[in-house]
């Protein structure tokens, strides 16, 4: 599923992550191989490719991105994908294919997900948050959280993904306590949750596919807000559409929804944290840091 607005759309979108062992003598090869197959059919996207897996999102045209992902079955087997599309002519500004020590950054590479673990369908988280009594954990970062979240969630406390075991240690939930856990697609539950069971939580569970899968079928719900996505996209709303809201704060690249004029005579959408700033009321880091005199020539 995704976006099915009126306007035609000019790319697809798949994006996808597996926890699946990759021997660290083939992974440059492998990276080639992902680099040349994108070069040639004019993907966009980011990849990471590490020991413990794939992880990436990739846009082109609905037969290149089809091809991307036969070859990454090819490969490793049966995926579980999240498709989408967009009328924007750029979601990514380029095709890269990195090599990391995880595809997930929670800097504990010993811990390695394996198959299905403490999962919940969309069907049955929802069914679970109407009828016990639960305490919900973000698995993402606070600027995540302030674009959208599932209701009475409380703020992550953490600007990167390996601040979540520090986190979890500060919140103090109660041991006792039925966890419900989400992310974005669901790649940072998958190890969150090894963290959580790690510091004595048992009775803990993770969104399957993460609030991109909770809103294909649960629009309009308990998500409030729209869902923060790292690509040109910024974010998608409740039908899973392209924001109209956020544009990219040009500042900080985060999700910006306060209009400014520049000095220079452009509008911008910068976010809330840079506008505090009145140097960073501007439409770039160029005129930033150009006189005001200079930036309105």
């Amino acid at each position: 599923m995704g976006y099915t607005g009126a306007i035609a759309p000019a790319l697809a979108i798949a994006s996808c992550y597996l926890f699946a062992p990759i021997s660290a003598e083939s992974l440059p090869a492998l990276q080639a191989e992902l680099l040349a197959f994108g070069r040639e059919r004019g993907l966009q996207g980011h990849t990471l490719v590490a020991p413990e897996g794939v992880n990436g999102t990739v846009a082109g045209s609905a037969d290149d991105v089809a091809a991307w992902r036969t070859l990454l079955e090819s490969k490793f087997g049966a995926i579980a994908w999240k498709n989408a599309v967009a009328d924007r002519r750029r979601v990514f500004n380029r095709w890269v294919v990195r090599l990391k020590p995880e595809i997930v950054g929670l800097k504990k590479p010993e811990f390695r997900p394996t198959g299905r673990h403490r999962h919940l369908s969309p069907a049955e988280w929802q069914r679970t948050l109407e009828q016990e009594d639960v305490v919900l954990v973000d698995a993402r970062n606070d600027y995540e959280w302030s674009v959208g979240r599932f209701r009475g969630a409380p703020a992550p406390g953490i600007e990167a993904f390996h601040d979540f075991p520090a986190a979890v240690e500060k919140a103090a939930i109660p041991k006792d306590k039925k966890v419900l856990m989400y992310c974005t697609g669901g790649i940072r539950c998958e190890k969150a949750i090894l963290e959580m069971e790690a510091q004595g939580y048992q009775d803990v569970w993770q969104l399957e596919g993460g609030i991109l899968a909770y809103l294909e079928q649960f629009p309009r719900r308990d998500f409030e807000g729209e869902c923060f996505v790292f690509d040109g996209r910024i974010a998608v709303g409740q039908d899973l559409e392209p924001s109209a809201r956020y544009e990219l704060c040009p500042h900080c690249g985060y999700a910006g929804d306060l209009p400014i004029d520049c000095a220079c005579g452009k509008t911008k959408k910068i976010c809330t944290t840079c506008a505090a700033d009145e140097r960073k009321r501007s439409c770039s880091k160029r005129c930033a840091n150009l006189p005001k005199k200079i930036a309105a020539a």
